[in-house]
């Protein structure tokens, strides 16, 4: 009897993850291998029209057979974008140099890489252990998240994060922490908007792969960010001004 295939399940054809994960630690120092046009279509079109990038990731399974990137050059650019701002906003709040590396060198590695691997491996850890579909029959074959798809989505998911909360907030900065109830509104406004739209993009990044059930968990956060901005209005506070005076005093 041939083996039968469920809805969005194909035969696991797929490489095995740790030369596939070794593949792409080697293409980071190979600049020429990376494709940088098509990461700045990406970028560009996570701000506007996330659900165009994740069709392209089902090409991307159909061609490549793995649904997670082998270009490392979003991660790169991404990790190059967010020296850039960190070291914009030393130069303009920070007067000391040993200080301002730290921040750049904390953001990048702990608040970008490190968080994003806990967040990856527990999104991974909880799509592949509670929102499978059900396999009705042996002949089915399995399919699962994979670890590296995981950190593609919130990498996907930090960009718009970053514009935000990064890009944009140093602009309005002066604005932002200033005393009064316009500056506070507006604060907790930008972070509840960043909030909800890197969720909302997590969501999108799981609801594209077929054979995972219940996606819609990934959408629950937006409602407490929603239901805490208000009240966090009301306490008066500020999360631009906290998050300054955490970094620089």
């Amino acid at each position: 009897m041939l083996p039968t295939v469920s809805r969005g399940r194909s035969p696991s054809t797929a490489r095995p993850a740790a030369p596939v994960f070794a593949q792409y630690l080697r293409r980071i120092v190979k600049w020429q291998q990376m494709d940088i046009e098509y990461t700045f279509w990406q970028m560009l079109h996570l701000c506007t029209s996330p659900k165009v990038v994740y069709q392209h990731t089902k090409y991307h399974k159909q061609t490549k057979n793995q649904w997670a990137r082998d270009d490392p050059a979003f991660v790169v650019i991404l990790c190059l974008f967010l020296v850039v701002a960190t070291s914009a906003y030393c130069a303009a709040y920070d007067g000391s140099f040993a200080h301002g590396f730290f921040t750049v060198i904390s953001v990048v590695v702990f608040h970008f890489l490190l968080l994003g691997i806990i967040l990856a491996t527990c999104c991974w850890f909880l799509t592949n252990s509670y929102l499978r579909e059900e396999v009705p029959n042996s002949h089915v074959v399995e399919q699962h998240v994979e670890w590296l798809y995981a950190f593609d989505v919130h990498c996907n998911s930090f960009f718009p994060a970053f514009i935000l909360l990064y890009v944009f907030q140093y602009f309005l900065a002066p604005v932002l922490i200033a005393h009064g109830f316009i500056p506070l509104l507006l604060s907790n406004l930008l972070f509840m908007v960043a909030i909800s739209y890197y969720h909302y993009l997590n969501f999108l990044g799981y609801d594209v792969l077929p054979f995972l059930d219940k996606t819609t968990f990934f959408l629950y956060p937006i409602g407490l960010a929603i239901i805490l901005s208000p009240l966090m209005i009301l306490s008066g506070f500020n999360p631009t001004r906290y998050v300054m005076n955490l970094y620089f005093s």
